[in-house]
């Protein structure tokens, strides 16, 4: 084990000490051995911490902090620096891993030195079970949608290199916008062949809360953070709305202003940015 490299599994839990449990089995069955999980409760108001020293007291390997409630971004970013391992994997509290994610992943990340992130087929479970259809990841259209789920394991000094995740996105898309930072423009993207990502559907999720106006603004946000590479794949928005009619007729509704301008354009169809990018 002392060959292997050092994983860090990242656990946020906020209101999901009863999935909890679920989640740190699937870290602690890993057949990949040289791995710290560090449990992090987001000002909980249940039983989190209570859950968590049940796992600390059964492996060492299990850390814990807590912090007052600040959101996913800065739990995150608060055990990531906490933590010692060469890669990282996030691993939301009501979500589970296979037992071959780490061993795969680390394979892929150690051979190619070029990685900048590795993930997995995915699969649904709890209000909804199959698989997670995505499409294969490409830059131009991670910049439309987020092509790649939150639990993904990349390297500790590409955290550093982009300081993390952005704390300000509290509600959702957070995830999104640091795998942009992490991998815009060139970033070389691994996708594992086998399901080893297990995502759990409930009726009540964050990103199924968010309203419109927060999605208009997250989108913005990314957009103005990340203009240059929207510029090099998608061109102008503000040029693709003059120029494309069946656009323009489509989005006339919702486009009252520049600002909505942009934030819309980030998330019409992918097939409908197909279209235009081809006139």
């Amino acid at each position: 084990m002392s060959d292997q490299p050092l994983v860090s599994v990242i656990v946020p839990c906020y209101k999901q000490a009863e999935f909890l449990p679920e989640a740190l089995d699937s870290v602690f069955a890993q057949q990949y051995q040289n791995w710290e999980c560090i449990i992090i409760n987001d000002g909980s108001p249940d039983n989190t911490e209570a859950v968590a020293q049940t796992w600390l007291a059964k492996d060492a390997r299990f850390k814990y902090l807590q912090q007052e409630n600040q959101g996913p971004s800065a739990a995150r970013n608060n055990a990531i620096r906490h933590s010692s391992g060469k890669y990282i994997l996030p691993v939301d509290a009501d979500d589970r891993i296979g037992p071959e994610y780490l061993s795969g992943a680390v394979a892929a990340l150690e051979q190619d030195a070029e990685l900048k992130l590795v993930y997995c087929r995915a699969a649904f479970f709890g209000d909804k079970h199959g698989e997670w259809q995505l499409p294969d990841y490409s830059p131009a259209e991670q910049l439309v949608r987020n092509l790649i789920f939150s639990c993904a394991v990349f390297r500790r000094a590409d955290f550093d290199r982009v300081g993390g995740y952005d704390e300000s996105f509290r509600h959702g898309y957070e995830d999104w916008e640091f795998w942009i930072a992490l991998l815009c423009p060139d970033g070389k993207v691994l996708k594992l062949s086998a399901i080893h990502f297990y995502y759990r559907i409930r009726d009540c999720s964050r990103q199924h809360s968010l309203s419109r106006e927060q999605i208009i603004d997250y989108g913005f946000k990314i957009y103005e953070k990340h203009k240059d590479m929207y510029l090099r794949f998608h061109g102008s928005p503000q040029q693709c709305l003059i120029e494309n009619q069946r656009l323009k007729e489509d989005w006339a509704a919702l486009m009252k202003s520049p600002r909505m301008k942009l934030a819309n354009l980030l998330f019409i169809p992918v097939d409908l940015i197909r279209q235009f990018m081809k006139k």
